[in-house]
């Protein structure tokens, strides 16, 4: 008989999962604070950084779904020490670099392969693998919550640094301190890679692959997640230069990233604890037509201090709560065996859409003087989305047994 393998205890893998991706997170979510001051101080337009992080999401995207592999095959704990080290060599180049060529590579290249390793997929793999069925939507919730936590954190942090240290220095900075995610990656270390001994699986990677893109939800959720990554990333990257625009002062968008940031602490535990008792493709549905009449309202009125706290607020509520729940979807049809490989490939379509928000905003900005018509994309963008989760179906797949 084969033993049971070993797991973390609960609260070590949240404890550890929540803090790496609360750092990892939280530095990410505040880069679009750094769009002004850069661009002004080398003579950049909008869209030579906007392409530096579209280019970041692609390379989280890609190199997502390879660290996803090699996390399910050597465990997590090596693939966060690789992406640690790569983010503050990101950074630190990110600093230093003289030309939009050099900051593609390092803050889009160099910075989104790093967040390949130290994010979602990867801890979330470890989740699947430790914590039963019964938690496991709302383990997720904890530690999306953390990410939402981290950019609570980190936003004004940076905003701060920026202020008092110049944006050059605060990126520095900022690299040193990412460095704390080494010592807590040994909270994910799982004692069965550990010992050598990778779990046990039933089905190669191509087969798992080949049953999970022939799969009709699977497709689904990607096309949903599309959605997801094009919103969220064109909001956080342009909301401070929108915010700018309309009169408004750096502070007010400072503030408004980071109370995207409190509010989706709430928002992601709530989504993954209802995705415990609730059908998970309505839920999704759910979050997408509530950010669309969201949007809709908010750029339909007056952009005032006020406007923007409620927008930002509520815009919160819904920001990463699709994570757990997608996630916990996939768990649910395919198993945790290839858990963060499928989760990469769905996110991977989450970065090309978070690749074409950032990009799109800055190139119809730098030729129309206006964010409006990305605006009314990501309004219809939100109804696709919510028709397109409806059907998804979450009970597990039925698998026909391999003979010997």
């Amino acid at each position: 008989m084969t033993p049971t393998p070993k797991t973390l205890p609960l609260w070590q893998v949240l404890i550890c999962g929540a803090l790496i991706v609360s750092l990892a997170m939280g530095i990410r979510h505040g880069f679009g604070l750094w769009m002004q001051p850069m661009t002004q101080t080398m003579g950049w337009g909008r869209e030579d950084f906007a392409m530096a992080v579209a280019v970041q999401n692609i390379s989280w995207g890609l190199v997502g779904v390879f660290s996803g592999m090699l996390a399910d095959r050597f465990g997590a704990f090596r693939v966060i020490i690789v992406g640690a080290l790569l983010y503050a060599l990101g950074l630190f180049g990110m600093a230093h670099a003289a030309s939009p060529h050099w900051l593609i590579l390092t803050a889009g290249v160099l910075v989104g392969a790093a967040q390949a390793g130290t994010t979602f997929a990867v801890v979330f793999g470890v989740i699947g693998r430790n914590i039963p069925a019964e938690r496991r939507s709302w383990a997720m919730g904890v530690v999306s919550a953390a990410g939402s936590f981290g950019q609570f954190v980190m936003v004004p942090t940076e905003s701060m640094l920026i202020g008092q240290w110049g944006w050059q220095q605060a990126l520095v900075i900022l690299a040193a301190g990412i460095l704390i995610i080494l010592p807590l990656s040994l909270g994910l270390r799982e004692p069965s890679f550990a010992a050598g001994q990778a779990p046990v699986r039933h089905q190669s990677i191509l087969q798992a692959l080949h049953e999970a893109f022939g799969y009709r939800s699977f497709q689904l959720l990607m096309a949903g997640y599309f959605v997801c990554g094009f919103q969220v990333v064109f909001i956080g990257v342009h909301l401070p230069s929108f915010l700018k625009d309309q009169g408004m002062s750096p502070q007010l968008a400072s503030t408004a990233l980071a109370l995207i940031g409190l509010f989706n602490i709430v928002g992601t535990y709530v989504s993954g604890s209802l995705g415990q008792v609730m059908p998970k493709n309505k839920i999704l549905s759910g979050i997408y037509l509530a950010r669309g009449i969201i949007i809709a309202i908010f750029i339909s009125l007056p952009i005032t201090p006020l406007s923007v706290y409620i927008f930002a607020a509520t815009m919160g509520l819904l920001w990463l709560s699709t994570v757990p729940v997608t996630n916990a979807v996939i768990a649910q049809i395919f198993g945790v065996a290839h858990l963060s490989m499928l989760s990469g490939f769905v996110f991977l379509s989450h970065q090309v859409g978070s690749f074409l928000g950032v990009w799109l905003g800055g190139y119809i900005y730098d030729r129309t003087g206006s964010y409006d018509q990305v605006w009314f994309i990501t309004i219809a963008l939100s109804m696709f989305a919510m028709l397109i989760n409806l059907p998804v179906r979450e009970a597990a797949i039925a698998r026909v047994p391999q003979t010997a």
